[in-house]
């Protein structure tokens, strides 16, 4: 038995394909999404349907979003999902969460990401955090550690800042590759993102959050005084209440925040 091979449907490494199919661990998921009518579902990448069919036994509709044209093909025909799905093949990075919005329902959306691309779909995600009542998703161990990490921390990053900005993290269980075919090697973990009705630190401009955070981070080695001197002097970092000798893995959320609304300021100057 080839173990790329699963339910006929050979796994594409391009796509980063890994399915689930322990049964134990996919109840726990379910519960754990709690899907429900009185919220528009959508699950990203879908697969072989391990989290559809029962995520679909609970509700009357579920939106789907897959990137390979066989698989949706092939949800487009079963016997049991095909009159409860919505099937958009399409690839997430580019899709437009906005667009499946149900009058008085936020989005609940879900999936077993492909690791090659978790990071980028969740900055995607994020854009749409006000419309979205929460999120379940299956990543990598060592991204679910890097999402809800904090301060001081190696885990700790642009990643971090990011989520917790429009989010609460919260991991929910860790996976073993067992769990899948073929098996990743790598650890999983299913993480739950709530995003805030209003944003703990609020920035003027996310655009600006999101250039000191990647310039920061982008040189981690290097102190504050150094990896933004490009954007900020060192007399104007302490006139701010940081410390220019510190380290982009020792400010807080908040302190980023405070960047970001200075350097927002200054564009506005």
């Amino acid at each position: 038995m080839n173990s790329k091979v699963h339910q006929g449907h050979k796994a594409r490494k391009r796509f980063g394909q890994n399915f689930l199919h322990d049964d134990y661990i996919i109840d726990q998921i379910v519960d754990a999404i709690h899907p429900s009518d009185d919220f528009t579902m959508v699950e990203i990448g879908p697969g072989l349907g391990a989290l559809t069919g029962p995520v679909c036994d609970r509700i009357s509709r579920l939106n789907v979003v897959e990137l390979d044209r066989d698989l949706a093909a092939r949800l487009a025909t079963h016997p049991f999902l095909k009159d409860k799905l919505n099937i958009h093949q399409a690839d997430a990075m580019k899709f437009d969460f906005a667009k499946l919005l149900e009058p008085g329902k936020k989005l609940k959306i879900f999936g077993n990401l492909p690791y090659n691309i978790s990071t980028q779909l969740m900055f995607h995600l994020f854009e749409f955090a006000a419309l979205v009542e929460d999120m379940h998703f299956m990543l990598q161990k060592e991204v679910v550690n890097r999402l809800a990490a904090g301060p001081g921390s190696k885990a700790y990053g642009r990643l971090s800042v990011m989520a917790q900005y429009y989010c609460q993290v919260v991991p929910v269980l860790e996976v073993g590759p067992e769990a899948f075919r073929p098996a990743p090697k790598v650890e999983s973990a299913v993480v739950k993102l709530l995003p805030y009705a209003a944003p703990p630190h609020p920035a003027h401009d996310i655009g600006c959050l999101s250039r000191v955070t990647a310039d920061a981070f982008g040189q981690r080695r290097k102190t504050i005084r150094n990896s933004l001197q490009h954007l900020f002097s060192a007399e104007q970092l302490s006139a701010l209440g940081l410390d220019p000798s510190a380290r982009p893995e020792q400010l807080s959320l908040a302190q980023y925040v405070i960047l970001a609304n200075a350097l927002a300021q200054q564009k506005e100057a």
